[in-house]
């Protein structure tokens, strides 16, 4: 039980890992962009100049983007619970079936945590549209296999 308890923790951890790491790398691409934008503004005037501007500011856009969708897993992850022992799958459950370990709260892959592999996965994920609000011994079918939920945590 406390081996679980401290898997989820961990699988958790990676998560928020997983999000802050993708924030720095956007965060700083954004601020490299915005270097760039500074030094085509100081270059000569004409249509390569206008087209080198307008490329950049493209990828900005694009970045922001980025940055807002991680900005909302990042709002999601934060509402995961933390503790409990929910009866049936929801946001934060870890759920053992007997093939595979997953932790429904964001898509971040697998994390490989004390010998064990766990899949962290979204709700919104087909997998966890499956498993979610399932219970212990419930039987889903993924991909042609049938899978048993074996517990919940």
């Amino acid at each position: 039980m406390d081996s679980l308890k401290n898997l989820k923790k961990d699988a958790y951890n990676f998560c928020v890992l997983f999000v802050n790491e993708r924030l720095a790398r956007i965060q700083g691409q954004i601020k490299e962009l915005e270097t760039a934008l500074t030094s085509e503004t100081k270059s000569s005037a004409g249509d390569k100049h206008e087209t080198g501007r307008a490329m950049i500011q493209l990828e900005r856009e694009k970045l922001g983007q980025q940055l807002a969708e991680l900005e909302k897993t990042q709002q999601l992850l934060s509402k995961v619970p933390k503790e409990g022992s929910p009866e049936t799958v929801g946001l934060g459950s870890l759920v053992i079936t007997d093939s595979f370990i997953y932790f429904i709260a964001i898509s971040a892959g697998e994390f490989n945590g004390t010998g064990k592999s766990v899949y962290c996965i979204s709700a919104a994920t087909p997998i966890g549209k499956l498993v979610f609000g399932k219970k212990v011994g419930d039987v889903f079918s993924f991909n042609g296999k049938e899978l048993s939920i074996i517990d919940v945590h």
